[in-house]
């Protein structure tokens, strides 16, 4: 039952901030523009390190594979395609839904539950998402 009330509520949760989304479109930011030559008494400064990115706690798995399948697309829609203005209550809701998931996965009834519960999850989101273009669920 806790399952089925923690599904209900993080279906609630996504399908309510996918309503929340508008219709604006992303505008684009400008390229920064560089001159084409250096001074010739300027040296060329070396290329910056690129820092190497670390697993944050947004893209840690869950270890149930539908729950993973789903929060990577979820993931890839959120940065790929959802326009800006509606980017961070999405995120919110999925930042969410990962700890719920988390939480629930820490227990073995739990565990059991969850493969079930992201199926649904997927089948919710194939719709929600779709007004963002977003078709790999």
């Amino acid at each position: 039952m806790r399952i089925s009330t923690l599904t209900l509520c993080l279906c609630a949760t996504l399908t309510l901030a996918a309503c929340n989304k508008t219709d604006e479109p992303a505008t684009p930011t400008p390229a920064p523009t560089t001159p084409t030559t250096a001074p010739a008494t300027t040296p060329a400064a070396p290329p910056a390190a690129t820092p190497t990115p670390t697993p944050s706690a947004s893209s840690a798995a869950i270890g149930v594979a539908q729950c993973d399948d789903y929060l990577t697309k979820y993931e890839a829609c959120l940065t790929g395609k959802v326009p800006e203005s509606s980017r961070a209550a999405l995120q919110q809701s999925l930042d969410a839904t990962r700890a719920g998931w988390a939480q629930a996965a820490a227990t073995p009834e739990g565990r059991a539950g969850l493969a079930s519960a992201c199926d649904q999850m997927i089948s919710a989101a194939r719709q929600s998402m779709q007004a963002y273009g977003c078709t790999d669920f």
